[in-house]
C-alpha cells in the first residue's frame, strides 16, 4: 500500500513538472534539397535577369552544392553581385573565379569594328582602282578625241587657207581695197590709185591730209590677202 501511494505521488510531481510522456511521437522530415541542375538553372536565370550582368559571359557549375562561377566583367561590383545571385537555396559553397577586366565590355565589339574597318578600306581602295580606271579611260578618250578634233581643224584650216588663196587675187585686193577708199570720210576728194602685184599693195595718189593717209594704208593693211603696203602717198589738194 505504501509503494502504491509512494508510485501516485510520484506521477503527480512529475506531471506538475510539466513532463509529459513520449506516446507514438510523430519523427521530423527534412526539407529536401534542390538538385544541381535546379541551382544552376536558377542561377543562370538571376544573372541574366540583371541588367549589369547579362552583357557579360558568366559561366555556373553546381557539384553538390557547390557553386563555381567563371568569366569575366567589368568591375568589382559586379564580381561581388554575382557572387550574391548565386548563394540561392541548396548552395552550400560559392566559388567566385570571376575575372575583373575594365575593358571586357568592349573586347567583343573590337573585332567588329576592325572587321568592318577592314572591309572599308577594302572598298575604298576597290573604288578608287575604278575611279583610277574610269579617269585613265575618260582622260584617253577625251585625248583621242581632242586629238581627232584637232587634225579636223588643221585639215579645216588648210583646206580654207587653200580656198581662199584660190579667191584672193590680186585683182580682188585692188577692187576691195578701191571700194573701201570710197566709203571712207576721211579719203573724201582724194585721188588714190591701188596697185596690187603678188598681193603686194603700192598706193599711189593724193590725199588731203596726214589722217586720211594713215588711214588709207590702214584700210589696206587689214584686206584680206594683202602682204604688205608701199605708201607713195603725197598730202595736197586732189589733182
Amino acid at each position: 500500500m505504501k509503494s502504491l501511494i509512494r508510485g501516485v505521488v510520484c506521477t503527480a510531481a512529475l506531471l506538475v513538472a510539466g513532463w509529459v510522456p513520449s506516446v507514438g511521437a510523430v519523427p521530423q522530415t527534412a526539407a529536401a534539397k534542390p538538385s544541381d541542375s535546379a541551382v544552376d538553372t536558377r542561377i543562370s536565370q538571376a544573372l541574366k535577369a540583371d541588367p549589369s550582368l547579362k552583357a557579360h559571359e558568366i559561366h555556373v557549375s553546381v557539384d553538390n552544392g557547390v557553386v563555381t562561377l567563371t568569366g569575366t566583367v567589368t568591375s568589382e561590383a559586379e564580381r561581388t553581385k554575382a557572387a550574391r545571385l548565386a548563394n540561392v537555396d541548396g548552395v552550400t559553397r560559392v566559388d567566385n573565379k570571376i575575372v575583373v577586366d575594365p575593358s571586357a565590355s568592349t573586347k567583343g565589339t573590337t573585332g567588329t569594328i576592325k572587321e568592318k574597318t577592314k572591309e572599308g578600306a577594302e572598298k575604298t581602295k576597290e573604288g578608287a582602282e575604278k575611279v583610277v580606271d574610269k579617269t585613265k579611260e575618260g582622260s584617253k578618250v577625251a585625248y583621242e578625241k581632242t586629238k581627232e578634233g584637232g587634225t579636223k581643224a588643221v585639215d579645216a584650216t588648210k583646206k580654207g587657207a587653200s580656198k581662199a588663196g584660190e579667191e584672193v587675187t590680186d585683182a580682188w585686193i585692188t577692187t576691195k581695197i578701191a571700194s573701201d577708199f570710197v566709203n571712207e570720210g576721211l579719203l573724201h576728194d582724194s585721188n588714190i590709185n591701188v596697185d596690187t602685184d603678188k598681193h603686194v599693195v603700192t598706193l599711189h595718189g593724193t590725199v588731203l591730209s596726214e589722217a586720211g593717209r594713215a588711214r588709207a594704208i590702214a584700210i589696206a593693211k587689214s584686206t584680206s590677202g594683202v602682204k604688205t603696203v608701199i605708201d607713195k602717198l603725197t598730202i595736197g589738194p586732189k589733182k
